[in-house]
């Protein structure tokens, strides 16, 4: 029997193998009552569900376990991408949320992701608790459940639309006005997930021209992981190359809250340099204040913009449950991670790649350039950084000796000195020239992931090819 292990985003596994009924039912229980023991049940939960398979089952499952804890659900009447289910929980100040996802993950997985009254992921302390709360209950019955016509009829279950507000509240975040002034098109690709009738359907309603692709919910989302990155996105990006009247493509993941930005040319813009841009825009152009957080595998590019402009960084533990307190409490402007992940001040402290991509299509519509155009400008005025990923694959014998390697960090990489060391989520080498690396190792296969900047792209392919030869040497 498989045990419940919450991961940096919810819980997380296969179809029919792990993620069951059962064990559905039993990680309900957890909560329910994790959430009566809080004092707060009396609020209620927002539940919703993405568009994979049995997505509204187990929905209602949870919804019946919550019914017989005492606890009101508001059930979300279609699938419902994540930062709208976060916009719901603040909007009507419930105590929590819990969202049936697997994010970008292939069709065979499903997840489960615990949001708190802050609308923002349950933090590691609250993961663990149940984590051992549903690992004790696993393989016997202790949940409780009342039927669905029951809880209907004792008040606590409640049908929602989340839609309109959230819509509502992008206008106070994004100028439509200017991105329909622009007269740009933009192609959006929904990945058959539960981001449809949201980015293209608000463009569209502001008078923006949109090209909708994938747009229709499907489960298996048209046969790959609904993952918006460059190696997944390839018809979406020749058409965009394609069309010359196309100023950017943008997309979103299965559940919306990551984001891919294609440029006008089908250059595919990675998320390392979206968030200097906008952060950049957001100070520079709109003239708004506040500092910036960032996780610790994030591009250090980000903290050139802040020098720039005289704002603080704050670094996290990967992860974007680390990054939503700062934005809970008004302590920075934006915040983001390397996996696509983005919000700013005044919204939800979880990613929203909805909100993403139509601050990009803002930018560009307002600066007038593309993207690409503008980050050649944003490197001459803060200064070039160029980064790169890597999956280092470990036999048993390097393994063994992985944590006594970076528990001695090494002098000098590259001919250059190692001037401190970050260890908050894996170890990471600071260089006197600015470059970096940082090894995390992964809790559920045999790698490391490998982080490393340079100035220049040689330099960052060198310190690629450096720290793989520091582990497996």
């Amino acid at each position: 029997m498989h045990s419940i292990k919450f991961g940096t985003s919810g819980w997380r596994g296969i179809f029919c193998d792990d993620f069951t009924l059962e064990n559905v039912r039993v990680v309900s229980q957890a909560i329910a009552d994790y959430l009566r023991e809080s004092g707060e049940h009396e609020r209620g939960v927002v539940v919703g569900y993405d568009t994979r398979f049995m997505g509204r089952y187990f929905a209602r499952e949870t919804v019946r376990v919550l019914a017989a804890a005492g606890i009101k659900s508001y059930l979300c009447n279609r699938d419902t991408p994540s930062p709208v289910i976060a916009h719901e929980i603040l909007r009507r100040k419930a105590c929590g949320g819990i969202n049936f996802t697997a994010s970008h993950n292939p069709y065979d997985y499903n997840g489960l992701k615990f949001s708190l009254a802050s609308g923002g992921p349950a933090l590691p302390e609250i993961t663990h608790d149940l984590e051992g709360r549903a690992n004790a209950m696993l393989g016997e019955v202790c949940f409780k459940e009342m039927p669905m016509d029951q809880a209907y009829a004792a008040g606590l279950v409640e049908d929602i639309d989340p839609r309109p507000h959230y819509l509502e509240g992008l206008g106070k975040l994004v100028d439509f006005q200017a991105i329909a002034a622009s007269g740009m098109t933009v192609a959006v690709n929904a990945l058959h997930g539960a981001g449809r009738d949201y980015l293209d359907a608000v463009l569209a309603d502001a008078g923006v021209k949109v090209v909708s692709v994938n747009n229709h919910p499907d489960p298996y989302f048209g046969g790959a992981a609904p993952e918006p990155c460059a190696s997944r996105l390839g018809d979406f990006i020749e058409l965009v190359k394609s069309s010359p009247e196309m100023a950017l493509g943008l997309a979103t993941d299965g559940d919306a809250d990551r984001y891919g930005i294609i440029d006008a040319d089908g250059t595919f813009i990675e998320p390392n340099d979206i968030l200097p841009l906008l952060l950049d825009y957001l100070i520079r152009v709109k003239g708004q204040a506040g500092d910036v957080v960032r996780s610790v595998a994030t591009s250090h590019f980000v903290d050139a913009v802040a020098r720039h402009h005289g704002r603080r960084v704050y670094e996290t533990p990967v992860g974007f449950k680390h990054i939503g307190p700062y934005v809970s409490a008004k302590q920075v402007l934006l915040g983001g991670e390397e996996s696509a992940g983005l919000t700013i001040r005044g919204h939800v402290p979880d990613k929203d790649g909805i909100l993403a991509c139509l601050l990009v299509a803002e930018m560009v519509a307002v600066q007038g350039r593309t993207l690409k155009e503008q980050l050649v400008d944003l490197g001459r005025r803060v200064g070039e950084v160029y980064h790169r990923r890597d999956n280092i694959r470990l036999c048993a014998e390097v393994e063994s000796g992985y944590a006594a390697k970076l528990a001695t960090p090494p002098t000098q990489v590259e001919g250059r000195r190692v001037v401190g060391t970050v260890a908050i989520d894996g170890v990471k080498f600071l260089l006197e020239d600015g470059s970096w690396v940082l090894f995390r190792r992964s809790v559920t296969e045999p790698l490391v992931r490998v982080y490393c900047e340079s100035t220049s792209p040689a330099g960052a392919e060198r310190l690629v090819k450096w720290a793989n030869g520091f582990l497996t040497e």
